[in-house]
């Protein structure tokens, strides 16, 4: 394998939390060290930064690859390709799929899939009830040795306390993750924004904040019964998070995520039904927003991640109550993310914290970091490059991204996954 020296790149270490100027070695598809000045090797290809900024590459959990069932909307290799021009190197997979991945057999066959086309790392997650159905669980210790790396059933909220618990326990019993979706099953049926005067005004059917907090509460009496590791997969609302703060303070084992759609993004900017806005759970309000970026920054928050969520032209060519929630992330989720370095809410390290380091050590992962001996899974951007995003340039299949036509800053050069440029390198 080739020897790469970077050299001239300002070096965002999410661990140390610092940024520093200097060199970083990479043999054999590890970190072989970094520093101020580091000498060449022989036969070393050296890449010149020009004072750009390296970091470990993203790990996004979550991402929706709509195989099998719906390659129209994404394949593998088209999300392995979104991902790698996002600097994102490990995608953690949603089992959300057409047959979900909630057996064994699926779940070769989608890791098959995805070694075979995608360039970047791809770890899938399965399903925790059959057919994500919330009615009888899967078999955790088949699937964990099939590769799962955590259980989730998505936003299928499983409303039987009884399930759940044995579920809990069952993983507890394994020491396997289990990601739930926060939400009360039943306030948020039919939903489609938050409640509030802007939903009233636009006569759209919403949901109160306040489920949110009901979920996480039924969620959490149960984590106390049966003391299972779990993360959250999004927090959204200010009436979350202090039922998160008592659970990490009472010694749960919980994590929590939010998705960069609503650190960005809020209620009005669905305005006149624009419905490549509409997520789930629907886009919050502006104090919301500002509570989630501050629970960010104080670690609160655990993780920042696109839920890359493909829908076709037909899911969203619809009234906004009727169309599809979801939208793509992989490429926009870096230049998003710089939204909240450029305006002062975050740091280089908390975003890359959030991003990298955390995911990764959550679902236990070697990558996020910058440490020797990690793998040399990178990505090499400019914070500072300024662009106006056309939906039609992504390599998603789907375009359904929010941020179409919208000025941006922050472009990936290149991307680097076991010291193999997968993007931007030539």
């Amino acid at each position: 394998m080739t020897t790469l020296l970077f050299t001239d790149v300002h070096l965002i270490d999410p661990e140390a939390g610092a940024v520093t100027h200097g060199s970083l070695l990479v043999k054999d598809g590890m970190i072989a060290g970094h520093g101020a000045e580091l000498s060449v090797p022989e036969g070393a290809q050296v890449i010149d930064g020009r004072g750009k900024y390296l970091a470990p590459g993203i790990v996004d959990i979550g991402v929706k690859v709509c195989e099998p069932g719906e390659r129209h909307k994404e394949s593998f290799k088209s999300a392995g390709q979104a991902a790698a021009a996002g600097g994102v190197t490990t995608m953690v997979t949603r089992p959300d799929t057409a047959p979900a991945i909630d057996s064994p057999e699926t779940l070769e066959f989608v890791t098959r899939r995805a070694n075979e086309a995608a360039p970047v790392n791809v770890v899938p997650m399965a399903a925790l009830t059959k057919g994500r159905q919330g009615r009888e669980m899967t078999e955790i210790g088949f699937l964990l040795d099939a590769g799962a790396v955590a259980f989730t059933d998505c936003d299928h909220v499983v409303s039987d306390n009884k399930v759940l618990s044995r579920a809990l326990s069952y993983a507890r019993s394994l020491d396997a993750l289990v990601m739930g979706h926060p939400q009360d099953p039943g306030l948020s049926l039919g939903a489609a924004v938050t409640s509030g005067k802007f939903a009233s005004l636009r006569g759209l059917p919403a949901v109160s904040s306040m489920a949110e907090r009901m979920g996480i509460d039924r969620d959490i009496a149960l984590l106390e019964m049966t003391q299972a590791k779990y993360h959250f997969d999004q927090i959204t609302t200010a009436r979350a998070l202090p039922a998160l703060e008592r659970a990490k303070k009472n010694g749960l084992d919980v994590t929590a995520g939010t998705s960069i759609h609503h650190l960005t993004l809020n209620e009005f900017d669905v305005a006149d039904y624009r419905t490549f806005f509409k997520v789930k759970p629907p886009l919050r309000s502006e104090d919301d927003r500002l509570a989630i970026v501050e629970a960010l920054r104080h670690g609160l928050i655990d993780t920042i991640s696109s839920f890359h969520t493909p829908q076709d032209e037909e899911s969203k060519r619809l009234p906004y109550e009727e169309a599809a929630s979801g939208a793509v992330g992989l490429e926009t989720l870096l230049p998003a993310a710089l939204r909240l370095y450029h305006s002062g809410d975050l740091t280089l390290p908390q975003l890359f914290r959030a991003m990298a380091l955390n995911p990764a050590k959550r679902f236990g992962l070697p990558g996020g970091r910058l440490a020797t001996g990690a793998p040399a899974d990178l990505v090499l951007f400019d914070p500072d490059a300024p662009f106006i995003l056309d939906r039609f340039t992504l390599h998603s299949k789907s375009k359904n991204t929010p941020f179409d036509g919208q000025r941006m800053q922050g472009k990936v050069l290149a991307t680097y996954v076991g010291g193999n440029a997968v993007f931007g390198a030539n």
